[in-house]
């Protein structure tokens, strides 16, 4: 009873020293910790600002619609409305596909599949997040680009070629190509999410679900997804942040167009990420230099913006979740 209804300036007293210089040094740990992120993030925002000046300065922000890009001395154009339209249509239209394909493999893995085999396909599925891009650009190269020439993007002419896009000549490279090279690497982050939030649901409410005479669909959709429908948001929106700043593999199998931004997928394209890998070292000028890192400055914008989207998004479905509590 002494001991129950012994005060918190007591307990206070009996704690050992060790202990108040471990909490404190903790907090001290901590703190330092996060604030050095902060500032990473503002030494990379200043530095990247400050590269890209002496091109901010004669362009504005008209460099943002301008669609030429001319790097010949004396004639020397940029703009980066065509990569801003690429970069958008290949990462969103990766996320399309890879966002119901990572949710259904998160699905298998966790309600569906046998438990022998669970972990080894899961593992497998992770291993490939460990391919470095320049392999899978390889690859995309050799292999997937020949395939979706000689029998994909065929088969979709066929069938779909009053489309735009879908129209034109099919190509080895390719903004159709850049795509599901994408896709196939995004897949593995959002999938790897979907699949610990699923697994995180509370066994109790899948089994009240199942025993109020749910079915196994019913259970998925009303239970499962619904509880975790925050979290599987922010993890297609990390998927989509891994595919707009992509740029070893993507310049690899998009042709690097850089003419105005074809409406069919067959055709060349270009992105941010892409124009920068392939010419920032041999730029020629210092006005090409300053050009390419405001595209990267562009890029870090669009990164920013889609990440505080997806916050947004999160804390929505939270709030629709608890009521606000």
């Amino acid at each position: 009873m002494e001991a129950a209804a012994a005060s918190p300036s007591v307990l206070r007293r009996t704690r050992h020293l060790a202990d108040r210089i471990g909490d404190n040094a903790l907090r001290i740990l901590t703190g330092v910790a996060a604030l050095l992120a902060l500032l990473i993030i503002a030494a990379i925002i200043w530095k990247v600002v400050e590269g890209s000046w002496p091109a901010i300065r004669p362009f504005g922000f008209a460099f943002i619609w301008h669609g030429t890009w001319n790097p010949v001395f004396g004639h020397e154009s940029y703009g980066a409305k065509n990569f801003i339209i690429g970069t958008i249509v290949t990462s969103f239209a990766a996320m399309l596909i890879a966002a119901p394909l990572s949710i259904a493999i998160g699905l298998f893995l966790t309600e569906l599949a046998p438990p022998g085999i669970r972990a080894p396909i899961a593992s497998l599925i992770e291993m490939l997040a460990a391919v470095p891009s320049v392999v899978v650009g390889l690859w995309g190269i050799l292999v997937l680009g020949p395939f979706m020439r000689s029998e994909i993007e065929p088969f979709l002419h066929s069938y779909f070629g009053w489309i735009p896009l879908f129209s034109g000549d099919q190509q080895q490279s390719g903004v159709l190509v850049a795509i599901v090279v994408l896709t196939m690497m995004t897949i593995p982050i959002t999938s790897s999410v979907c699949r610990e939030l699923f697994q995180g649901v509370p066994a109790e409410l899948k089994e009240g679900a199942l025993a109020l005479g749910a079915t196994r669909w019913e259970m998925v959709r009303d239970v499962v997804v619904y509880n975790v429908r925050g979290g599987v948001v922010a993890g297609v929106i990390l998927g989509l942040g891994r595919s707009l700043g992509e740029a070893i593999a993507v310049t690899q199998v998009i042709g690097n167009w850089l003419g105005p931004f074809n409406v069919s997928l067959f055709h060349s394209g270009n992105t941010l990420a892409s124009q920068i890998a392939a010419n920032y070292q041999g730029a020629g000028t210092n006005l090409e230099v300053a050009s390419l890192v405001y595209l990267a400055l562009i890029l870090l914008v669009i990164t920013f913006v889609a990440n505080l989207v997806a916050q947004r998004i999160v804390h929505r479905f939270e709030f629709q979740r608890t009521g606000g509590s």
